[in-house]
């Protein structure tokens, strides 16, 4: 008889080191569509907070209004807070990031920072102020802004330079605010191309990169890139994390599935494109020198499917962690084998790493050396094979458990 397996048991993985997260609105999601309702009721914060710790998850993170309604009075505010503070002091379960939803309120239709309305802009710098107070008393580490209705389906409705212009003054004023405070704080911008607006200023990690750079403080400011969000635009998001490390601007990641270029899915992470998923481990876990070069939560950013009860929203949040564990374990044995070295060896991989340039090398020494270009036998170059396909056919041979 086959063993089966309990898929809401805690999975066993060292919680401080993999640093496992959540969002509220993940396990949360009563499983709303834009074509039909919820099919789950809204599960309270404390008790997800503690189904989390079951689960061995590290931590969680959360909009504001996934724990605080806007509106409420002062004392009502600080009530809801300390008892998810007691929660997490009961559970020993950390805040990865914290975040404003400036995207879900109808004020914020036209966008929040890059509203065309004033008074909306000044609004959402306040709400997320009043929510960077609280995420620093949870002692939040990252502070996510993800622009989801910065953004237009009329290209004439904004000129991007003053919408980014906007963007910019309200990152710098809640930068300010950070320092002015001596909160334990940074910020990262999260990209992504479109939903729910047509176009979405910041579309890919290239865009903030080149953005963060604009800021008065560019230092407290990096990216959280999503899975979904780069696989959706047709993109490589292992690639784009990549890009991220090499900044020195990978501060928080999302971790989930997506199959191809449709709707954002939010799938259990490695339902989807699972080569990607697993170089993405890959990179994350060994990175080109073997050790890894992201210390942050590995964050799952997905939502049950709308078909689950309450034992599915579970065991399809163990089911991440488990995913991303499996394809550790895959991936360390890739590195380990030793006719991948011997392949990577043949493919060059390492000779990358090598400058191009010898040190001290001038533009004057290189011109004259010959060998460079005048004496280069191009043709030679031309015969040599790379051995790309062998290198991914192992992966994949080790992705599958053949190896």
């Amino acid at each position: 008889m086959t063993a089966t397996l309990d898929q809401t048991a805690p999975v066993e993985h060292d919680r401080p080191a993999h640093r496992f997260t959540f969002g509220l609105w993940t396990v949360g999601n009563p499983g709303r569509d834009p074509f039909g309702g919820p099919t789950r009721e809204v599960v309270d914060p404390v008790d997800s907070v503690h189904k989390l710790a079951e689960l061995g998850a590290w931590g969680v993170s959360l909009h504001d209004d996934d724990l605080i309604p806007w509106g409420v009075s002062a004392a009502e505010h600080d009530r809801i807070v300390a008892r998810f503070k007691g929660a997490l002091e009961a559970t020993g379960l950390g805040v990865g990031m914290a975040t404003t939803n400036l995207f879900g309120h109808p004020a914020f239709k036209d966008g929040a920072f890059t509203s065309n309305d004033r008074r909306v802009r000044r609004a959402a710098i306040g709400k997320a102020m009043r929510f960077i107070d609280t995420a620093a008393e949870l002692g939040a580490e990252v502070y996510v802004f993800w622009g989801g209705r910065e953004g237009t389906e009329a290209g004439v409705a904004k000129d991007p330079r003053d919408a980014l212009e906007r963007y910019r003054e309200a990152i710098n004023v809640l930068s300010q605010y950070v320092l002015d405070n001596g909160y334990d704080l940074r910020f990262a911008m999260e990209p992504k191309p479109n939903e729910p607006r047509g176009d979405i200023f910041l579309p890919t990690v290239g865009h903030a990169l080149h953005f963060i750079e604009m800021l008065k403080r560019p230092e407290m400011v990096g990216v959280n890139p999503e899975f979904a969000h780069d696989t959706m635009a047709g993109l490589n998001f292992a690639g784009g994390i990549a890009q991220a490390l090499w900044a020195g601007k990978l501060f928080h990641i999302d971790l989930n599935g997506q199959r191809g270029i449709k709707f954002d899915q939010d799938l259990v992470f490695g339902h989807g494109d699972l080569l990607n998923a697993f170089f993405l481990v890959d990179l994350l876990e060994f990175g080109a020198d073997g050790a890894s070069p992201y210390a942050g939560p590995r964050h799952f950013d997905y939502k049950p499917s709308r078909t689950e009860n309450f034992d599915g929203v579970w065991a399809s949040a163990a089911a991440n962690m488990r995913m991303y564990l499996l394809l550790r374990e895959r991936a360390a044995n890739y590195r380990g084998d030793s006719e991948v070295q011997e392949a990577m060896a043949t493919a060059g991989v390492a000779t990358l790493h090598e400058p191009t340039l010898n040190a001290g090398e001038s533009v004057a020494d290189f011109l004259a050396d010959r060998s460079a270009f005048e004496d280069y036998d191009a043709d030679a170059a031309g015969e040599r094979g790379f051995g790309f396909v062998r290198l991914n056919q192992l992966a994949i041979e080790h992705l599958l458990g053949a190896r």
